[in-house]
């Protein structure tokens, strides 16, 4: 019973593929479901501050979601659940509210990928790494993390240690950020997603790292499963290596989500 929660099509901006060639590979490779969450528009910057193909528009949010819903409609062996990414920006969580609430979603993924405006996982940017000192980013990233999480906005929180994602990793004990992490997450009553996209970039890891999922274990949290898939033939990238790590760890469930309540679901 394999799903992947986390997939990008070309209406985000920066993916690429229909949507119909993302469910084309779900099929094949005999997943369960799959769940598409494009990114919401930045709602926290001016026309000014925006950033070329990194979300899609906020006129486009309707065709988004009818488009999944065909899709839905049609029915099939891999079922299709709408959902959507959205960005943490603290101090702009009623912006963010409003622009969740008109809509039915069946799951809504929280991430943070800014930090004090600074786009931290761009490639182009990297060089701002130099500015920090890495353990402080850190502290700084998670505590982003924590607020997100307790805004109660989200169901699941995206690639909980993205920041990693280049491997600019500090050489200070992580246990005390994961655990406040994992606290926090539990409060909040979220799922932890674990996303395979880390094993595509320089950390060669799944996010979150497996000290973080074995806190996580042991506080009793949720897991759900993503790709992060950009183009159609990433979608399941992974989730073999994930589930074994789970599976290693202890889990022997996954969570899936309709109307935003949530399944249980037994790793095969």
């Amino acid at each position: 019973m394999l799903a992947d929660y986390h997939i990008h099509t070309k209406m985000c901006g920066h993916a690429k593929g229909e949507m119909e060639d993302y469910l084309t590979t779900a099929q094949r490779l005999g997943l369960a479901e799959i769940g598409f969450s494009d990114h919401l528009p930045l709602y926290f910057l001016s026309p000014e501050e925006m950033i070329p193909g990194y979300a899609m528009p906020e006129g486009d949010i309707p065709a988004y979601i009818d488009a999944v819903k065909k899709l839905q409609k049609k029915g099939g062996p891999v079922q299709v659940k709408l959902g959507v990414e959205a960005d943490y920006i603290p101090g702009c969580e009623d912006k963010l509210e409003k622009l969740l609430n008109p809509h039915s979603f069946d799951f809504i993924i929280g991430s943070v990928h800014f930090i004090d405006g600074w786009s931290f996982d761009r490639q182009e940017e990297i060089d701002r790494y130099g500015e920090w000192d890495i353990w402080e980013l850190y502290e700084r990233y998670f505590t982003l993390v924590q607020q997100a999480a307790l805004s109660g906005l989200f169901d699941i929180m995206a690639h909980p240690d993205l920041i990693k994602k280049f491997n600019f990793i500090p050489s200070q004990d992580l246990m005390p950020l994961y655990e406040n992490t994992v606290r926090a997450f539990k409060k909040a009553g979220v799922c932890v997603e674990v996303n395979t996209a880390g094993l595509r970039y320089p950390v060669r890891e799944v996010y979150p790292s497996p000290g973080f999922l074995k806190v996580a274990f042991r506080h009793g949290l949720p897991v759900t499963l993503g790709s992060d898939a950009h183009l159609p033939e990433q979608v399941g990238a992974g989730l073999a290596e994930a589930v074994a790590l789970l599976r290693e760890i202890g889990y022997t469930e996954i969570t899936l989500f309709e109307q935003r309540s949530r399944i249980k679901k037994t790793i095969c």
